[in-house]
């Protein structure tokens, strides 16, 4: 998570070493080719040590719990009432669904978010003291009031997209898993039973609906990361989109892409799993 954070940063210092550093300068510098996962994980071990790549772990630990609660709460409210409205379990029901629960967590949830990410890209070198959780908080209350613990909420108000593709792709093929079960068993035995294969099953659609729209959405994870830099010169979702295209070009969207994917394919297929576990067993 952390050399996702900084590989979608503004920060050059990551980038370019000293001696380049002192060559060039201005948007010739973010031209330059930026690192990649593995270059960065060695930059920061090398420059702060293993430590650094748990920055942010504390609000990410106090943050993941009630927002995944509020979230499937949401979902599952909203999914409820949906199914009165519109065709129960259609697309629409999901979509919504979705985007409401997103929305919901999102807002709730943000300040804890700003301050993972501020956190992160708070380099420091080996034995220089590093800012805490609440020395972080002091520091954006100061500078920007309440106002500042919101800041790159619009772009995850953007990433909403990315969790109403994931669950329209996944719903549907999971209806396509408990349709094939049903037909290859036409005998009287009963369907509402689940076994071991039918959660893998599962897990293997989360994993491929979350790759598929993490690829499509990805772009919005970079402008909120640049929106949550201390003192930074980015003000809002599409002045920063604009900027970052025009002085870094259409590949910066895409920075950090595989890190972000290799820890949330296994984490949201687990997590999905794990929820319809719960269901099941609520239900049975």
């Amino acid at each position: 998570s952390v050399v996702k954070t900084r590989l979608q940063s503004s920060s050059v210092t990551l980038y370019i070493s000293e001696v380049q550093l002192s060559t060039v300068n201005g948007a010739s510098v973010a031209r330059m080719s930026p690192p990649g996962p593995l270059h960065c994980l060695k930059l920061i071990l090398e420059k702060e040590g293993p430590r650094s790549l748990f920055r942010g772990l504390g609000p990410n630990l106090v943050g993941v719990a009630p927002s995944r609660a509020i979230y499937f709460a949401a979902y599952s409210t909203a999914k409820e009432k949906l199914n009165n409205v519109f065709d129960p379990d259609s697309t629409q029901v999901h979509m919504l669904s979705a985007g409401l629960a997103g929305f919901t967590a999102i807002t709730a949830t943000n300040p804890i978010w700003l301050i993972k990410t501020r956190l992160q890209l708070d380099a420091r070198n080996r034995g220089e003291k590093r800012m805490s959780a609440f020395e972080c908080v002091r520091r954006v209350y100061q500078s920007d009031g309440l106002r500042g613990f919101y800041r790159g909420m619009s772009a995850s108000y953007a990433g909403i997209s990315e969790t109403v593709i994931h669950f329209v792709i996944y719903e549907n093929i999971k209806r396509k898993l408990i349709e094939s079960k049903a037909n290859a068993n036409m005998d009287d035995e009963d369907e509402s039973v689940k076994d071991a294969s039918d959660f893998v099953g599962m897990m293997l659609a989360a994993a491929t609906s979350k790759t598929c729209a993490t690829s499509i959405a990805y772009p919005h994870e970079v402008i909120r990361t640049r929106l949550r830099e201390e003192g930074s010169k980015y003000r809002s979702f599409f002045q920063t989109l604009n900027m970052v295209i025009r002085e870094e070009g259409y590949r910066a969207m895409y920075r950090g892409l595989t890190t972000h994917l290799v820890r949330q394919i296994p984490n949201t297929a687990i997590m999905m799993c794990t929820y319809e576990l719960v269901v099941y067993l609520l239900n049975g």
